[in-house]
C-alpha cells in the first residue's frame, strides 16, 4: 500500500543527510518516489544518493539560511518537474544554553537556521503548491515548539517562531489541498546532542530511525484528511 501512495511522487527532502532524514530518505525512495535530497555535507550527500539509488543531479548542497540558493533550487526542480508533492524539512541546528550564556550570535545563529531557513523553503516551495491547489509540507518544530525547558530560550524561540508561521500559513491554503504537518519530536537520539554540554540519557531516547519512520508515515496520509500535528516522545517523557 505504502508503496502505491507514494509511487512516482515528488518529494523533496531537506537535510537528507541527518540520521533523522537520511531513513526518511531511505523508506521514502523504498516506495518508489521521485526523490530529491539536499544536505550541507557533501560526502554524506553523495553517499546519501548512491545508497539510495538517487541520480546525482537530484542531490543539491544547500544552506538554507541562504535565501537565493533556496530560490535558485525551487526553480531549478520546478523547471524539471513542476510543483513538488511533498516537501520535508528536516534541516536544523540544535543549542540549548542558560540565558546569560547565550550570545547574540548563537541566537541569531539558531533563528536564521530553524526559522528563517524554514520561511525560506516554504517561501519559495509553496507557491506552485498552492497553485497546483495539492501537495504536503512536513515541518519538524520539536517538543520545544510546543513546551519550553531551560537553557532553551534560543532554541524554542526559533521553533515557537516556526508554530506560529505555520499556522498563520494554513490560514492562506484553506481555498486548497496544500496540508502542513508538523511533527513534534522529543528526545531524539541525534547528532543534535553531539555539541551540547548536557547531561543526558540518550539510551533512552527516540531512536532516529524511529523518527525517520514517523516522516514516512505522514507521507502516506490519505487526501482526504491531514494530520496537522503529531507528537512523539520517549515513554519516560512526560505528556505536554
Amino acid at each position: 500500500m505504502a508503496v502505491e501512495i507514494l509511487a512516482k511522487k515528488k518529494v523533496l527532502i531537506i537535510g537528507a543527510t541527518g540520521g533523522i532524514g537520511s531513513e526518511a530518505t531511505r523508506l521514502i525512495r523504498k516506495g518508489q518516489a521521485n526523490v530529491f535530497i539536499t544536505g550541507r555535507n557533501e560526502e554524506k550527500l553523495k553517499q546519501t544518493a548512491r545508497d539510495n539509488d538517487i541520480p546525482a543531479e537530484q542531490a543539491f548542497l544547500l544552506d538554507v539560511t541562504d535565501a537565493k540558493a533556496v530560490q535558485t533550487l525551487a526553480t531549478t526542480i520546478y523547471d524539471r518537474v513542476g510543483p513538488l508533492d511533498i516537501l520535508i524539512n528536516a534541516a536544523g541546528i540544535g543549542y540549548l544554553n542558560p540565558l546569560e550564556n547565550t550570545g547574540a550570535e548563537d541566537f541569531s545563529k539558531v533563528i536564521d537556521v530553524n526559522l528563517k531557513g524554514a520561511f525560506h523553503l516554504m517561501r519559495y516551495f509553496l507557491p506552485p503548491m498552492k497553485e497546483a491547489r495539492k501537495g504536503l509540507v512536513i515541518n519538524i518544530p520539536g517538543v520545544l515548539g510546543k513546551a519550553p525547558m531551560a537553557g532553551a530560550a534560543a532554541y524554542a524561540a526559533s521553533k515557537y517562531g516556526l508554530n506560529g508561521m505555520v499556522k498563520s500559513i494554513r490560514e492562506e491554503l484553506k481555498r486548497t489541498e496544500v496540508r502542513i504537518t508538523n511533527l513534534y519530536l522529543g528526545g531524539v537520539d541525534s547528532d543534535f546532542w553531539d555539541n551540547i554540554d548536557m547531561r543526558v540519557n540518550r539510551d533512552k531516547f527516540i531512536n532516529a530511525k524511529e523518527a525517520g519512520r514517523a516522516i514516512w508515515f505522514l507521507c502516506q496520509q490519505p487526501v482526504s484528511g491531514v494530520v496537522s500535528e503529531m507528537v512523539i516522545q520517549p515513554f519516560n517523557h512526560q505528556a505536554i
